[in-house]
């Protein structure tokens, strides 16, 4: 029997090599840098360039598909399995103790953007295949490792494969965490606007809050007309030192810019993160602001705030198998000339649907003139644990852990393996690793980047040669 574990140790060098190499690449989404040749900007389409040219380099059968997606092919067969990763990152932020686009390894733990979501993970899935195609392994489906480019947002990359290129079979993504996610919640971004208007003593100049919908703001600022700037940076001083946030208060022309820092988590656990913004907001919340400022400042501030659940809506919902339904209020800004806007993201379980939440939405933002607006939606997606890839893929990994008591689980995160039927999400992330997607110096230890190697080849092994 192979021993999965040495030969994974045997590719440490070369992976973390290459691996390191594509986190150097900033490939953040930017549509203001988008053109014909690069649509998602210029960076995410170079990652994709690196990583197809190292794949061909490795021997495989390589395709870009328009600077969106592209394919590493080896095997062939009847089937195809899929694995299906991504390259592009979250934006970095503000918090870091290390250059997020400059990676190192302290103390075991590798540091930088991507480290954990998802190009570590990805990156040893891809080697585990590359392991196996190079050992001379027969496979007995066609085995395609795709990578998109813009996970992070829409998409889009993604959506393109499986509109040019045939369905897989069955697969994974190397995008979540162990053992074995064969259940995904629903999600959908209820988007909010609010009146462009101010009045009286106190008025809201500004307010920005947020950098993606999956993402629990870590930093908001306001710039705010108050009646007593020294009352409020007092009140202001107090709220900081009885809440768990940091910030300050400085003196502008108008009158005074607030800063609160939270912290930053994924969107499906926002109650693990601290959302600056509604802490900003449910801070102002107790002055005479008016009208559409009102409006923005209120909803964030008594709604949102501290309600993950939707409890203050009187929304909260919960499935015996999928579990409870999560909000992120993700993006908050104010203007105003164009207004406040408010996106909500939700990660729903079966049982419930769009329609229904716009409609618990919509019963407080309406009496507040706020309009709510759907955006795109997923629906929940579950594969039967009898399954064989569910539990092809849980042997693999119990054998290589020796965690006898596991079970797959059902998350709030959306990952591609939901665009197969038989797709599911299988890790890199440890149980017992902090999880530090999306969040300032995310880090995956080496050691549980060798070892999730190690559970992709004896996996995809097994797959392939049943």
């Amino acid at each position: 029997m192979t021993e999965w574990l040495k030969a994974a140790q045997s590719q440490e060098k070369d992976y973390l090599n290459d691996l390191i190499s594509l986190m150097k690449i900033p490939s953040v989404r930017d549509d203001d840098a988008a053109t014909d040749e690069y649509p998602l900007g210029p960076r995410p389409a170079q990652a994709l360039t690196a990583f197809l040219e190292m794949a061909d380099q490795d021997g495989f059968k390589t395709k870009n598909i328009d600077n969106l997606v592209g394919y590493a092919e080896c095997g062939e067969g009847d089937e195809t399995l899929a694995i299906l990763a991504h390259l592009d990152v979250m934006p970095a932020g503000k918090g870091w103790d290390t250059d997020p686009f400059d990676p190192v390894i302290k103390d075991g733990n590798l540091y930088g953007r991507g480290a954990s979501d998802d190009k570590g993970p990805g990156m040893a899935a891809y080697y585990a295949l590359k392991y196996l195609k190079d050992q001379g392994v027969k496979f007995n489906k066609r085995v395609r490792f795709i990578v998109g480019t813009d996970e992070e947002s829409n998409w889009t990359g993604m959506h393109r494969y499986f509109e040019v290129e045939p369905a897989p079979t069955l697969g994974f993504s190397p995008d979540a965490e162990f053992p074995v996610i064969n259940g995904e919640k629903g999600q959908v971004s209820l988007l909010l606007s609010t009146p462009a208007t101010n009045a009286g003593d106190y008025q809201l100049e500004s307010f920005a809050a947020g950098l993606r919908f999956n993402m629990v703001p870590r930093e908001a600022v306001a710039d705010v007309v108050v009646k007593d700037r020294q009352q409020v940076q007092n009140d202001f001083a107090r709220f900081i030192d009885s809440n768990p946030i940091s910030g300050n208060a400085e003196e502008t022309a108008n009158g005074l810019k607030l800063t609160v820092i939270g912290k930053a988590a994924h969107g499906m656990e926002s109650e693990k993160g601290i959302n600056a913004g509604t802490y900003l907001a449910n801070f102002l919340d107790q002055y005479n602001f008016q009208a559409g400022a009102k409006s923005f400042i209120h909803f964030l501030g008594k709604y949102l705030h501290l309600n993950t659940r939707m409890e203050s809506f009187d929304g909260a919902f919960s499935d015996p198998v999928m579990g409870e339904l999560t909000m992120n209020a993700g993006i908050l800004n104010f203007d105003p000339a164009k207004g406040g806007s408010i996106n909500m993201n939700f990660r729903f379980p079966k049982g419930i649907t769009p329609d229904q939440l716009e409609e618990v939405v919509n019963r407080v933002a309406e009496p507040l003139q706020i309009t709510v607006k759907q955006g795109p939606a997923q629906a929940p997606h579950y594969v039967d644990p009898n399954d064989p890839i569910v539990k092809t893929l849980m042997a693999a990994y119990i054998h290589q852990t020796g965690d006898q008591n596991t079970k797959p689980e059902v998350v709030g995160g959306g990952t591609y393996g939901r665009l197969m039927k038989r797709g599911v999400a299988f890790g890199a992330l440890m149980p017992n690793t902090p999880n530090t997607m999306h969040q300032a110096n995310e880090f995956q230890p080496v050691d549980d980047l060798i070892k999730s190697m190690a559970i992709y080849m004896e996996a995809i092994n097994n797959l392939v040669t049943d």
